[in-house]
């Protein structure tokens, strides 16, 4: 599971990393947040061909927890996808098709119980602090005059170091799958399943490059952290 993660990068960084535009011009700059958590706007990429038919790669808001246009208003909106049926179940596999997005991360947090019964947190992350791209699905829905767009992460079994604090982890992608992964053009059949193929071996080898340490428990209270708190993911001595 990934159920909070950390974003570093300001968006004129985002925008460098991606060689991409700013969906809304008008829109707020993204700054960096080192707790983002579920229900809460993040940027995501993605690309669409524009009223010209020209290929566009955009960095857009997107609010995490995939609420689709057919969904009840009240409906769930989960926040993963697990890799294993991506392409399969009634929620994701459409999305699969022709909706799929990179989240821009550093690392995410997961907890572990300790002996005294507190959950203790660990920040998962990129060995030297560099982005990762984690494979997400989107979903945009009419709200008014404007368009909603939501995302879940794709995510996969836990392996290496990320496998010693939980079972689930996000499944990552290398720069070179970045444009077959962002393609908006619509799979079928055997492309999803070979695209899904291809996702499960790269996230593996990105999985050897991870590493862990913990840090402070404030982390923990969601809603009492200063998210824009870099000290949030500084390694702690567990005693």
């Amino acid at each position: 599971m990934c159920g909070r993660f950390v974003l570093d990068f300001d968006e004129a960084g985002l925008l460098r990393a991606y060689v991409a535009t700013k969906a809304d011009q008008d829109g707020p700059d993204w700054s960096p947040a080192y707790s983002i958590a579920p229900s809460t706007l993040a940027p995501v990429v993605r690309e669409h061909y524009d009223e010209d038919g020209e290929l566009r790669r955009t960095l857009e808001p997107a609010r995490w927890g995939l609420h689709p246009s057919w969904a009840k208003d009240k409906g769930p909106r989960p926040i993963n996808a697990r890799f294993e049926t991506v392409t399969t179940n009634g929620m994701f596999r459409g999305p699969f098709a022709s909706a799929r997005v990179v989240v821009p991360m550093n690392g995410y947090y997961e907890w572990v119980e300790q002996a005294d019964g507190a959950k203790q947190p660990f920040y998962v992350h990129a060995e030297h602090g560099g982005l990762l791209h984690a494979a997400g699905l989107a979903s945009a829905r009419k709200d008014g005059e404007s368009w909603q767009v939501s995302f879940t992460i794709i995510t996969r079994e836990a392996k290496d170091a990320a496998g010693d604090v939980h079972d689930r982890m996000p499944a990552y992608l290398p720069d070179d799958l970045l444009g077959r992964w962002l393609a908006p053009d619509k799979l079928e059949g055997e492309e999803k399943n070979a695209l899904q193929h291809e996702l499960g071996e790269a996230s593996d080898q990105i999985a050897t490059t991870l590493v862990t340490h913990p840090v402070d428990r404030q982390v923990n209270s969601v809603r009492k952290i200063d998210r824009t708190d870099p000290s949030l993911i500084e390694p702690v001595e567990l005693v």
